[in-house]
């Protein structure tokens, strides 16, 4: 195995476990006598060892500013079974947290840092796992994980891999990004025809997931991310508890998650927004899948302040919910310019005493940023707001305490006078 070797004091962030190895704190690269290459190859198994030669971990090789994912401290080696023991301590975890119910089988199996797989993301629908890696050395071991996942996951008979927007793109990548990794149903292991992707196509048009006893359809094919956004499952049971009696209006609805449980909440009326024509076509039927006879839900394909521009007074409750405004440093001033804009639309529109559920998904944001941005806005329409609750990603999106960048959900309810 290749050694990465420290520069001196290069490994304090590692003896605190910070699961990063940046490219800045390398001294040299010792390559095996036997090593076929001239360099690391992106995605293999490293060793890294501090200035001295003493052992810090072991982890995965990639090229860039981060340039190894450490997977275990203190070891130069991992055990055969390495996913198999993970998954099941992640598992474990969400059996703990109750989130594995009859009336909730949607929740995240790994989310990356905060379960000790930097790299991995899992998400759970049903009896499906949608697994996308974010390092070339986790695609290189897809096949390893979506067998460690059926054999943990009781309950998981498919396994679906869903990384074209999530790999390196620069990076050379061996397989499909794309595919079914295991289909009990469907396909054999490995196949990518054509014909096959069609007919997988049309064989998830039914796929339901349950929430908190609600139904929602699940496109993992077609949708964003891994087919639905679970990290907002705990904030909309807290709006479901302020629905009651409102007029609501979800705007960025996607497949209308907020828009179900305020309906379920007891909401006078919802309305939802999004530019996708296929986002409201999701909201419409998880809408009637939940409630058939409902009247007083209706969903818009229009563009954000297009629609905001002209709804002043109209609502008690307004969610703004947009997608990343900032996906890397260089946007954050671009970003919090955005945030600023759109809050103070939601505020000055708002009802007297109306309540603004407001997010922020920018992992380069901070939540002083975004609350900054916020607090902005109001001032600039020149209304009073208090915090009622600031909000977070839920427990199945656990943050490890050595990788505070894994915190990426920032949000806040507030009361507009």
């Amino acid at each position: 195995m290749t050694t990465i070797i420290l520069k001196p004091k290069k490994d304090e962030a590692i003896l605190r476990f910070h699961p990063w190895v940046f490219s800045g704190a390398i001294q040299k690269i010792v390559l095996d006598k036997d090593y076929p290459f001239a360099e690391p190859q992106e995605g293999e198994f490293v060793k890294i060892a501090d200035f001295n030669g003493k052992t810090l971990g072991v982890g995965h090789y990639q090229i860039g500013s981060i340039a190894v994912r450490v997977l275990a401290f203190g070891t130069d080696s991992l055990p055969a079974d390495f996913f198999e023991q993970r998954l099941r301590a992640a598992y474990l975890v969400r059996k703990q947290l109750n989130l594995i119910r009859e009336d909730n089988n949607t929740y995240r199996l790994v989310h990356g840092e905060g379960d000790f797989l930097p790299g991995l993301v899992i998400d759970i629908y049903a009896d499906t796992a949608v697994v996308q890696a974010h390092s070339v050395g986790m695609h290189r071991h897809r096949q390893q994980i979506a067998k460690a996942i059926v054999h943990v996951v009781p309950e998981v008979k498919n396994v679906y891999y869903k990384s074209d927007d999530t790999l390196p793109f620069k990076a050379p990548i061996e397989g499909d990004k794309t595919g079914y990794l295991i289909n009990s149903k469907l396909l054999p292991i490995g196949t990518t025809t054509l014909n096959s992707k069609l007919s997988t196509l049309n064989s998830i048009e039914d796929f339901w997931a349950t929430e908190n006893g609600l139904d929602f359809r699940i496109d993992w094919l077609r949708g964003q991310k891994t087919g639905f956004f679970i990290d907002q499952r705990e904030n909309r049971s807290l709006l479901e508890r302020y629905a009651q009696g409102k007029d609501v209006l979800n705007m960025f609805c996607y497949t209308g998650g907020f828009s179900v449980y305020a309906l379920r909440g007891g909401a006078k009326s919802v309305d939802s927004v999004d530019v996708s024509e296929k986002a409201i076509e999701l909201v419409n039927k998880n809408v009637e899948r939940n409630f058939p006879l409902l009247t007083t839900h209706h969903a818009y394909a229009q563009e954000a302040f297009e629609y905001l521009a002209g709804c002043k007074d109209k609502y008690d409750l307004i969610i703004l919910d947009p997608p990343a405004f900032a996906k890397h440093r260089d946007a954050i001033k671009n970003a919090l310019r955005g945030y600023q804009r759109l809050n103070a639309k939601g505020i000055e529109q708002l009802r007297p005493g109306g309540i603004l559920f407001t997010f922020s998904c920018s992992q380069a944001i901070d939540k002083e940023m975004f609350r900054l941005a916020v607090f902005s806005a109001a001032a600039q329409v020149g209304r009073k707001v208090r915090i009622l609750h600031q909000l977070h990603q839920p427990q199945d999106h656990p943050i490890n305490i050595f990788h505070p960048e894994g915190e990426y959900l920032k949000g806040l309810v507030l009361q507009v006078e």
